[in-house]
């Protein structure tokens, strides 16, 4: 039997995945209801209505099922107990780019990675590259825009 990998995250993405559980399964009533309606309106092979809402609750219980897979395999990560001179999941990380500017980013889960707001998983071809780098380490990564290069400026547990 193959065994279950744990799923890294900080509490805030567990809660987000929760709040997102709870959304799907207060909408599996309405989508039967709507399945109910269609079907009262006669054949079934023309009934553009019943095909929509039994297609939008295949993809329902595929998100449900989804969401349930990762909140059992959750290990939620407080940044703040952590500690250590190496880059690890739940850092956050300064780095300066080839023009020696300061870039900041915090190392997560794949449910909770958005670049836009510094926050990068650690699966991404720039977190693998982090994973166990200490202050000073260059990093080469290639990304798809090109080849980038970094300095550990600073590790933080925040």
């Amino acid at each position: 039997m193959a065994s279950v990998e744990k799923l890294p995250m900080l509490a805030e993405g567990y809660e987000r995945l929760i709040a997102e559980l709870k959304a799907l399964r207060e909408e599996r009533p309405k989508i039967v209801d709507a399945i109910e309606e269609a079907r009262a309106h006669g054949d079934l092979s023309e009934n553009a209505e019943y095909h929509a809402a039994k297609e939008r609750q295949g993809q329902v219980e595929m998100s449900i099922a989804d969401l349930e897979d990762k909140v059992s395999r959750a290990q939620i990560v407080d940044p703040t107990t952590l500690s250590g001179d190496k880059i690890i999941f739940g850092a956050t990380v300064t780095l300066l780019d080839d023009d020696e500017k300061p870039v900041r980013y915090q190392i997560v889960g794949p449910t909770e990675a958005d670049a836009k707001i510094g926050r990068i998983s650690y699966n991404s071809p720039l977190g693998k590259a982090l994973i166990g780098r200490r202050v000073e380490d260059e990093i080469e990564v290639t990304v798809p825009s090109g080849d980038r290069f970094y300095v550990v400026e600073k590790i933080e547990f925040v």
